[in-house]
């Protein structure tokens, strides 16, 4: 047997270990899901959207959950984006090569990899104790934009590096300034990519539950947020509680609140795919 035909049997038998790793993560992705959704879906209804908290689980709503949850969204979007996109550019367009910076890469993407919990203690220490925010719905946006914001910076630098040097180039023979590049066509022909990455950060937020346990999200809140200093719960949190109480029919609706949950996730990925879809075919270098 010769080399060529040795490595031939090798690639092969790789692909079919591949296929078979794909295959095995999703059966049990599909068991689970139709797990939750045979158990949950029933339970889904105008009533479960619109009702408050109960002790009495076909009483029992998300109102408050899903109204957390799309307020820390907002919230954490207002904070994160900004600071995260102008950090992104003055590290790729505006800063030069030196130690510092490249030490700034290395931990700002290392702080990609930390675990949320951290975040969540840093979050208690900074914004509900030392700047008495409390638990509210301003300290759990300020943590998770923490949490997201290397996620976005990353995106950011990765999208900028995309954009041919020709761009910029053909700007400044044309006399534009840095800043007039960097606006008008660097981060236009870069926002597809830029805002699918700020879209996909915040499908990892949404999920989150242990950062905002420790800065004291509730698990039982009977009214509806109306302002950033309110306290709050989310879906996580929520589904957390329900899962932790003995009775069936709590459970019936924590599988409902996890399809809520997936098709918030589901709809946030489905858009950044739709952007970075719709980009590609609008630039084409």
């Amino acid at each position: 047997m010769t080399n060529t035909t040795r490595n031939r049997i090798k690639d092969k038998a790789f692909q079919f270990f591949g296929v078979f790793c794909l295959l095995v993560g999703l059966v049990f992705l599909g068991a689970l899901l139709v797990d939750i959704v045979t158990r949950g879906m029933g339970r889904i209804d105008w009533d479960f959207l619109t009702s408050l908290p109960s002790r009495r689980a076909s009483r029992s709503g998300i109102l408050t959950a899903w109204a957390g949850t799309l307020w820390i969204l907002v919230l954490t979007s207002l904070i994160a984006f900004p600071l995260g996109i102008a950090a992104g550019v003055y590290l790729e367009e505006y800063t030069k090569k030196t130690k510092l910076s490249s030490f700034l890469e290395i931990n700002i993407a290392n702080l990609a990899g930390v675990p949320s919990i951290i975040y969540g203690l840093l979050g208690l220490e900074v914004f509900v104790r030392q700047m008495g925010l409390g638990a509210s719905l301003l300290s759990g946006a300020l943590t998770l934009s923490l949490l997201i914001l290397p996620i976005v910076i990353v995106t950011t630098r990765e999208a900028l590096k995309a954009v041919p040097q020709t761009v910029r180039q053909g700007s400044f023979a044309l006399g534009a300034t840095k800043w007039q590049t960097t606006w008008r066509q660097v981060l236009p022909a870069s926002f597809g990519g830029i805002l699918t990455g700020v879209i996909l950060a915040l499908s990892r937020a949404v999920g989150e539950a242990a950062p905002l346990i420790v800065v004291g999200a509730l698990a039982y809140v009977p009214f509806v947020p109306s302002s950033p200093n309110d306290e709050f719960t989310v879906l996580p949190i929520q589904i957390f509680n329900w899962t932790s109480r003995p009775q069936a029919e709590f459970l019936v609706n924590a599988a409902a609140a996890i399809i809520m949950l997936l098709f918030i996730t589901f709809l946030l990925n489905g858009i950044a795919v739709y952007l970075r879809n719709r980009q590609q075919k609008k630039i084409k270098w």
